[in-house]
């Protein structure tokens, strides 16, 4: 995958390790993709985000949408992360936000990260759970299968309704069918 592939993309191999992306992936102008990522099939990052794999590994999930001006990190190896540091594992069919900070951490299918919101090293965000907009999620914590947390430091609000699990899956839907909208824009404007 180059960036001929995804024009105005930047995609620099790190470390001897190349991103990986699936050709149905979207990936918009002014994007920097670095190191030892890969992206899946219908995925989508969006203007202007940064996703570096520097000191460890990250992994974007199918159909799973990061937006506008966010950036992914990991984490190496230290006392406090193990033998295998963090790296970022995110799963298929997760919404971020725009302007999220996502570090070191783990988020599960369907996890949703909200606008602005921080995920730190050694946290996770487990399926159909989600962190609310602006939201901190400090080092180790875990937010659980259908809870909402908010603040910061963010902190257990309630359970999720099913009607939020819907709305949740719809953003998805909308963020995949909307991304081939953008690509083929983007296709037609280069042709």
């Amino acid at each position: 995958m180059t960036s001929n592939d995804h024009p105005g993309v930047t995609i620099l191999p790190f470390n001897g390790k190349t991103p990986v992306i699936h050709p149905s992936a979207f990936v918009a102008p002014g994007c920097r993709i670095i190191g030892d990522v890969e992206i899946g099939e219908d995925a989508s990052i969006w203007y202007n985000c940064v996703v570096r794999a520097d000191v460890n590994f990250i992994r974007i999930g199918a159909r799973t949408n990061i937006q506008d001006g966010s950036v992914i990190h990991c984490d190496s190896v230290d006392e406090r992360s193990g033998p295998n540091g963090w790296p970022t594992i995110i799963g298929d069919d997760v919404l971020i936000g725009h302007m999220a900070m996502i570090h070191g951490c783990v988020l599960h299918d369907r996890a949703f990260v909200g606008l602005g919101a921080i995920v730190m090293s050694g946290a996770t965000v487990e399926s159909d759970a989600m962190l609310a907009a602006g939201a901190l999620l400090s080092p180790g914590k875990t937010v659980l299968h259908r809870q909402l947390w908010a603040g910061r430091p963010a902190k257990f609000m309630r359970d999720l309704p099913d009607e939020a699990l819907i709305d949740m899956r719809e953003g998805v839907d909308h963020y995949v069918h909307n991304a081939k909208a953008h690509k083929g824009a983007i296709k037609a404007d280069q042709g």
